[in-house]
């Protein structure tokens, strides 16, 4: 790759879901939850354009008043089945680049520049995808109860930030054979897939997060970077 590399967000947001019917124009902390990822694009340096990619009219308009372009997604792309990979792809085909980050909406809590320190960190590492990761010290019922102190642990896929090579994806891959995973807050972690998580995400943008987005706020947070081996492709379907 020679010169800037041309780097495309993908925002994307289908009509139907079963858990939160109409999640992503769902109200959240006083806007409708798309918004809240559709801020943390346009708020991007690095990103070269951004698409909502979308076969919904209403999610259409709502993007296109809060200043995102959107992308038409065939309406065979956003069945319960389709894969997040394969509307990836659709966008790709649309708009060629080098670089693809996706943001789904259904993580809203962001720092303000965490799109961009994700993408920095993708290009320093020289990995094929980048995911943001928070620390999980949970374990399996059934086993002797430990102490936190001495649970190693996970660094769990949170569904913030995505950073990944176009050629990757073109060729049918989510995971390359070189990882990176940008650490953030487990607040940044918070996913809605079921009416609690809109709770939870409320009040944590409510009464939690209003410091956070702050362009400095970064520098508060521990943050890492992580090159790792080849691993199983995460299973979230298409949003």
């Amino acid at each position: 790759m020679t010169g800037s590399p041309q780097i495309l967000g993908v925002i994307p947001a289908r009509g139907g879901s079963k858990s939160v019917p109409r999640k992503n124009l769902h109200p959240v902390a006083g806007k409708p939850l798309l918004v809240w990822t559709i801020e943390a694009a346009r708020h991007s340096r690095r990103l070269t354009r951004w698409v909502v990619s979308t076969e919904d009219a209403e999610i259409a308009e709502l993007a296109q008043r809060h200043g995102a372009e959107v992308l038409p997604r065939p309406p065979e792309l956003a069945g319960d089945e389709v894969s997040t990979l394969a509307v990836i792809q659709h966008a790709l085909a649309h708009i060629p680049s080098d670089i693809v980050v996706v943001l789904h909406p259904t993580s809203p809590i962001r720092r303000r520049d965490l799109v961009d320190a994700s993408i920095e960190k993708f290009l320093s590492s020289h990995a094929e995808s980048l995911g943001t990761v928070h620390r999980d010290y949970s374990y399996e019922y059934g086993q002797l109860m430990p102490r936190r102190q001495e649970i190693a642990p996970r660094l769990v896929d949170n569904g913030s930030v995505y950073v990944l090579k176009a050629e990757l994806v073109r060729a049918g891959r989510w995971l390359g054979d070189r990882l990176a995973v940008f650490e953030t807050s487990r607040e940044e972690g918070a996913e809605i897939d079921e009416p609690f998580d809109l709770w939870l995400v409320e009040h944590i943008l409510r009464y939690r997060w209003k410091d956070q987005r702050r362009p400095d706020a970064l520098s508060r947070s521990q943050h890492r970077v992580t090159v790792a081996s080849k691993r199983s492709a995460p299973s979230k379907g298409v949003l």
